[in-house]
């Protein structure tokens, strides 16, 4: 048995037993990349003219991340998702059959907490805290095996960390 099999069937021995559990592993799995949105965008509104670049780099890193990385990768590794493979598990999240690998999610939540790392460390290390809890709430939720996260995680961090580079030369470049 391998260690990304070992990891997931240890994780999702806590689905499926208390229902307050339950329901903060589907907030953190589910809701948490919503949220991220609406609090970007009462983040812009509150000061447009002040937090237009943070909102849009952080926007922009989080949809390449999910819809650029992530589709690229899932073409070279094609993988099910745990509830196709493994009978002996608890899905608590209705899931279509897509492949598993890297985790959007993940990549998501990664991309935008790494931008807002950038401009403020203290709320950046609680995104990033918020972005661990979602992708191992997905791997307890039994839609992702632990290293579709953790890939998800990277390409994200990556991709927030090329917005920002791009960003900074656009501002360097314009603001002289």
């Amino acid at each position: 048995m391998n260690i990304d099999k070992i990891v997931f069937l240890f994780l999702n021995k806590f689905a499926g037993n208390y229902f307050y559990l339950d329901f903060s592993f589907y907030f953190f799995a589910s809701i948490l990349p919503y949220l991220f949105i609406f609090s970007l965008l009462l983040f812009l509104l509150r000061k447009i003219r002040k937090n237009i670049w943070l909102t849009g780099e952080a926007l922009l890193a989080g949809l390449f991340a999910r819809y650029g990385l992530v589709t690229i990768a899932s073409y070279f590794v094609p993988r099910s998702r745990p509830f196709l493979v493994i009978e002996e598990m608890t899905l608590l999240l209705p899931y279509k059959e897509s492949m598993s690998f890297p985790s959007g999610h993940a990549a998501f939540l990664f991309a935008i907490s790494t931008i807002i790392y950038f401009y403020n460390k203290k709320l950046g290390v609680f995104l990033y805290t918020l972005s661990f809890l979602g992708g191992v709430s997905r791997v307890i939720m039994g839609v992702h095996w632990p290293a579709d996260v953790f890939v998800g995680a990277l390409a994200g961090i990556l991709s927030g960390i090329i917005f920002s580079e791009i960003f900074r030369a656009i501002k360097n470049k314009y603001s002289r």
